[in-house]
This record gives C-alpha cells, sequence and structure tokens, in this order.
C-alpha cells in the first residue's frame, strides 16, 4: 500500500513498458541547418529512442530574432518553427549556443552563427593578439571562454528549456580537423566527478589535456559538451511528462 493506494508491480513494469514503446515511436523536429549540430542531436537521442529528424525551411522562412540571450533567442525560433512543422503529433525543437569570450566582454556570445560566417576562426584570434601570456596557466584565464547551449522543444502543448555549459578557454592558435563551429580554437577546462569546471592547476577526473574540441573524438567531446548538457537536462524534463 502506497500514499493510500494498492501497488501493483505488474502495473508498474506495464507504464514502464508503455512509456519506452511511446518514446521508441517518437520523433523530434530539429530546426538546424547545420549538420554537426543534427549529427550531435541524434547521438545523444537515439539510443534513447527518439527519431531526430532534419527540419529545413526555406532561407528567409525564419526571421533570425535578435535578443540579448539564447533562452530568448530559441524560444523566438520555437514559436516560429511551430508554425511550419511537418506533422501535428510531432515533437519540434531548436537548439542556439554561443562562444563567450570574457576578455571581449562575452563577444561574440549570441552572434555566434554571424561572427563564424564573417570573420571566422582568424578573426577571433586576431581580436585576441593582445591577450595572451607565455605561462600556459595564465594564458588560459587571460583568454577564458564558455561555450552556452540552449534547447527549445514543443511537445504536447507545452515548452522545454534546457540548458548547458562548457567552461574553458580559447587556444593561441587553430587546432584540429573534427567538430565545427568554433571548435578549433576552444579548450575545454578539466572537470571533477561531478561534471564542474576544476582550476586550472589542477588536473581534473576528466581532462581535456589541452586539446581543442576539434581535436578530439565525438565521445571525448560528449565528455565536456554543452550541448550533451543539455540534452541531459532536456531528457530529464521529457522523462517526467
Amino acid at each position: 500500500m502506497i500514499g493510500g493506494e494498492r501497488y501493483s508491480s505488474d502495473s508498474g513494469i506495464t507504464k514502464c513498458v508503455g512509456w519506452f514503446r511511446s518514446l521508441m515511436s517518437t520523433t523530434v523536429w530539429f530546426l538546424t541547418g547545420n549538420k554537426g549540430k543534427l549529427r550531435e542531436a541524434q547521438h545523444h537521442l537515439a539510443p534513447l529512442g527518439y527519431e531526430v529528424r532534419q527540419f529545413v525551411v526555406e532561407e528567409g522562412t525564419i526571421v533570425e530574432p535578435q535578443h540579448e540571450r539564447l533562452v530568448d533567442v530559441a524560444l523566438e525560433k520555437l514559436r516560429q518553427a511551430r508554425l511550419l512543422k511537418p506533422e501535428d503529433d510531432s515533437l519540434v525543437m531548436v537548439e542556439d549556443a554561443g562562444l563567450f569570450i570574457e576578455s571581449l566582454g562575452d563577444f561574440p556570445g549570441v552572434f555566434s552563427s554571424y561572427i563564424h560566417s564573417t570573420i571566422g576562426l582568424h578573426g577571433i584570434l586576431r581580436l585576441l593578439n593582445h591577450v595572451q601570456s607565455d605561462d600556459p596557466e595564465q594564458n588560459s584565464q587571460l583568454r577564458k571562454a564558455r561555450f552556452e547551449a540552449c534547447i527549445a522543444i514543443w511537445k504536447d502543448g507545452e515548452v522545454l528549456i534546457a540548458e548547458g555549459i562548457c567552461h574553458g578557454s580559447i587556444a593561441n592558435e587553430i587546432r584540429g580537423e573534427g567538430g565545427f563551429g568554433f571548435d578549433p580554437l576552444f579548450i575545454p577546462a578539466d572537470l571533477d566527478i561531478a561534471e564542474q569546471s576544476i582550476a586550472s592547476k589542477a588536473t581534473g577526473l576528466l581532462s581535456a589535456h589541452g586539446r581543442t574540441f576539434a581535436e578530439m573524438t565525438t565521445n571525448e567531446k560528449n565528455e565536456f559538451s554543452h550541448r550533451r548538457k543539455a540534452i541531459d537536462h532536456l531528457l530529464q524534463q521529457l522523462s517526467h511528462h
């Protein structure tokens, strides 16, 4: 007897099986033109039964929001995407991410995609030419940065918001062939057992060993990834809906 009601283990199992079956048949339409983001979302969600499909619209259909916070950008994109999603009973998801560099006043931030397509990686390095040191620890402090990701998903008439942050620093040069976006510049900070960033002088349970995201395998990057943390946060919410 639990909470005044008789508990049946069989009914509990039946509910769990039903939940997993519904999960296995769930389609998520991901509004993105970025194949790298699509692959990462599929990598994280496919093992849990979500079929993540790319949701592509004609250029200019979605008006790029002008906001100072990632969450506001994501919510506005979701509002527009909901009007265009292919199926009424499917989920629609948008994601926005940004690189925030402390010494540049958190630039490029919400403008990361535009900045990457205009001045690119070399432009970011030029902006940081005056911010570096021969001492590796001091250099990482001077060039501190973070990746932030915000996911917004529409499910059963409700909006779920999930966020993730990865702290780190900007390398002195472009390194690595993997990843996408600003990955060849970003060195994630070491993490402790609770996946919290630790001081640069210490070596964490999870260490990048000075490598950029672009120098890591997908699995290695996911140990630190802001997007993976946001997806973990999202899955926690989905399991309760």
